[in-house]
């Protein structure tokens, strides 16, 4: 799996504590990987990263990925082979509330790791993770291409815009010799062990578990839903190609890659939750578009993955039924099962397993 090249390896990995980053650390460590990971809090309550108890699997540093000389000295003590940069503030609602700490986090936090890396002659490659929504979006029903404009209206968006647009340069300038980097933007991310805030799939865990009504803010807004595991897999062979344990006849060194679903899956918030139902009895839902004025949030975006298939030979594996059924078998065990850490780490793996099985059997590259 992965050309095997995560064994043994050092990795880095900023945002360790988030919903992506719980789950990326879980497999770097089955994958044999010693992982340092990077983060001021635990960002919600209850937390993946919390949970399955991970803190005594991985390095658990607690710091502010603001603050360059924090981010420099960490990265230096540990000396990664391969950084995984994941933290950030990622609401859009929230970015809102907070635009300059929004700005301050995905920006100069980027910047910061860049700079760590600079000053860390160990490390070999880097991967950005930045968002689906760096584009500028048109509101166009075909997907967007890795070439389209950057941009956005609110601040979250904006500051994943400027994120690329800083990485890109570094790449230029500093990296051409050095440690082999890319980013990543990926589509909407579910799966379970996500509580943040104003996202569907946690607000219907959350509500549903208490036996309440979830508030559905934009129901026919469309997403390209997927598995966090999905992009994840992504995230992990683009870095085997940067680390040159895998190659193929297009440079990936500084390049950017969207990782998303097929292209027909492309659902309605109201879809979701629909699907998400079928596994959660009585559940109700209610209409709540009270306090978004002045909030613009897109309707419908959807990614091209073109150039992860042709550079990578990655693809998506799961269909949007298959992604709800891991989503909703999670959120099912850790209510109504055995909620130790212990069983939600063997929970979390046990997903990994299933779904790297299902990748191989349909013929993955990176799952062999």
């Amino acid at each position: 799996m992965f050309a095997d090249c995560y064994k043994g390896k050092r990795v880095f990995l900023t945002g360790h504590t988030g919903f992506k980053g719980s789950w990326l650390s879980a497999w770097l460590t089955s994958l044999g990987a010693t992982v340092c990971g990077f983060a001021d809090t635990v960002p919600t309550k209850p937390a993946h990263f919390e949970a399955m108890g991970l803190g005594g699997h991985v390095r658990d540093l607690r710091g502010d990925i603001r603050d360059r000389d924090a981010v420099v000295r960490a990265m230096r003590e540990f000396h990664p082979d391969v950084v995984f940069h994941l933290a950030a503030q990622a609401l859009v609602r929230k970015s809102y509330d907070v635009p300059a700490a929004t700005f301050e986090a995905n920006v100069m936090g980027t910047l910061n790791v860049l700079e760590a890396m600079r000053a860390c002659p160990s490390v070999q490659a880097g991967v950005f993770i930045t968002s689906d929504k760096c584009y500028r979006n048109d509101e166009w029903v075909w997907g967007y291409r890795e070439t389209d404009h950057l941009g956005g209206s609110d601040p979250y968006s904006a500051s994943k815009g400027c994120a690329e647009i800083v990485a890109h340069s570094y790449f230029d300038s500093f990296f051409k010799n050095g440690p082999a980097c890319a980013t990543t933007r990926a589509g909407n991310v579910i799966g379970g062990g996500d509580w943040a805030l104003d996202r569907i799939v946690p607000d219907c865990a959350r509500a549903w578990s208490s036996g309440q009504a979830v508030q559905i803010r934009s129901p026919w807004a469309t997403r390209p839903w997927q598995l966090v595991l999905e992009p994840l897999s992504g995230y992990l062979w683009l870095g085997a190609y940067l680390l040159g344990a895998q190659s193929g006849p297009f440079p990936v060194r500084g390049e950017a890659y969207n990782f998303g679903p097929a292209a027909d899956v492309n659902n309605t918030v109201a879809e979701v939750v629909e699907a998400l139902a079928a596994y959660w009895p009585g559940f109700r839902s209610e209409m709540d578009t009270s306090g978004h004025a002045g909030m613009k949030e897109c309707t419908l975006l959807k990614l091209c993955c073109d150039k992860a298939l042709a550079h990578l030979n990655w693809k998506a594996t799961l269909t949007f039924d298959e992604t709800i059924r891991y989503t909703a078998e999670w959120y099912r065990e850790f209510y109504t099962g055995n909620a130790s850490p212990a069983a939600i780490l063997a929970l979390t793996l046990s997903q990994i397993a299933d779904y790297t099985a299902a990748a191989r059997e349909r013929g993955h590259a990176w799952a062999r």
